[in-house]
């Protein structure tokens, strides 16, 4: 009699993993995407993962940055799964061109929140753009796009006692 799986719930999705170099080359070709349709005066990476992106695209774009917290790790556990705005807008967004930068993007969710937010603030233009699109939102720029699940690099491994170990959040599932 054939076994059957464990797993009774959706299909998994694949796993991609980034490596550093791949990270910088997608860095660097949202940057070029970004140049070619949008000047912005203000580049704003959504923390904390967007942060990384941001600040290279804001870089290589010689503009301002600044981060902005929108995230689900800072909720109460019973509402974990609603992203929320923390903190302000930066006061640099008002009348001015701004680009969101985050690293991933799936449902959209947290990159409404924070454009909404950017809006209130009284920003002229905003667009959006992540390093890997994972989903149905559509950001205005997406350096790649991907159906699979990312592990970006920075979230690999974890310090534990000043090594760097595995991280159990990305381990692989046991066979038992």
């Amino acid at each position: 009699m054939p076994q059957r799986p464990k797993f009774a719930g959706p299909t998994p999705r694949e796993v991609f993993h980034v490596e550093w170099p791949l990270f910088g080359e997608l860095s660097r070709a949202l940057a070029l995407k970004v140049s070619r349709e949008f000047d912005p005066e203000l580049v704003i990476g959504i923390a904390t993962a967007g942060v990384v992106p941001g600040a290279v695209v804001a870089a290589m774009l010689d503009r301002p940055f600044r981060s902005m917290i929108v995230s689900r790790r800072y909720r109460a556990e019973r509402m974990r799964d609603t992203p929320a705005v923390f903190g302000e807008a930066p006061p640099e967004a008002r009348g001015a061109r701004v680009l969101i930068v985050d690293e991933t993007c799936d449902s959209g969710q947290t990159m409404r929140l924070a454009v909404a937010a950017i809006v209130n603030i009284g920003a002229t233009d905003v667009r959006t753009a992540v390093s890997i699109r994972t989903g149905e939102y559509e950001p205005d720029f997406a350096a790649l796009e991907t159906p699979a699940s990312v592990v970006l690099p920075w979230d690999r491994e974890v310090l534990v006692d000043g090594e760097l170990v595995p991280n159990p959040k990305y381990a692989e599932p046991d066979d038992d």
